[in-house]
């Protein structure tokens, strides 16, 4: 197995958490030197905080064990294209390349609406890969929305 597919299926574990507490399933974890030192899923809905995103999560939790906001040498694997808040956290926190699992053409901010990491100039270039276990981080979206659809009809 490559090494972007056995992060990922980490991040798709933290996913499977978020769906777990009916949250989006989106799931990020952040490796250095071949090692996961953060991991993170959605908690927007259980702590009614829109901003409590994957990505932000694990840049949190990797700048904190890290003692730095500079995440240098980190590589991000998350199972979903950022959205523009998550994309300019990650420029900013200096990842140095993130491993996407599917494309989000609502509010992806990496290639769907719009690329924050190559359509403007910023301090800092983040290298990026797409399509990591692409099928896989698609299901656990469809199938998330399609009980979530099940939920609000059988509540009627």
């Amino acid at each position: 197995m490559q090494e972007q597919e056995k992060f990922m299926k980490e991040a798709l574990k933290e996913a499977e958490k978020a769906y777990e507490k009916l949250e989006v399933p989106v799931g990020a974890v952040i490796v250095k030197d071949g090692k996961i030192i953060a991991r993170a899923h959605n908690q927007k809905e259980t702590t009614f905080d829109t901003t409590k995103h994957a990505e932000i999560l694990a840049i949190q939790k990797a700048s904190k064990k890290l003692k730095s906001w500079r995440l240098l040498d980190c590589d991000m694997y998350v199972t979903l294209e950022p959205c523009s808040m998550c994309a300019g956290a990650i420029i900013n926190s200096r990842i140095r390349k993130v491993y996407i699992g599917s494309n989000d053409e609502k509010t992806g901010a990496v290639g769907s609406v719009l690329n924050l990491f190559t359509d403007y100039k910023f301090n800092h270039n983040v290298q990026f890969e797409k399509g990591i276990l692409d099928n896989e981080c698609k299901k656990i979206l469809q199938d998330f929305f399609k009980a979530l659809r099940k939920i609000k009809t059988d509540k009627k």
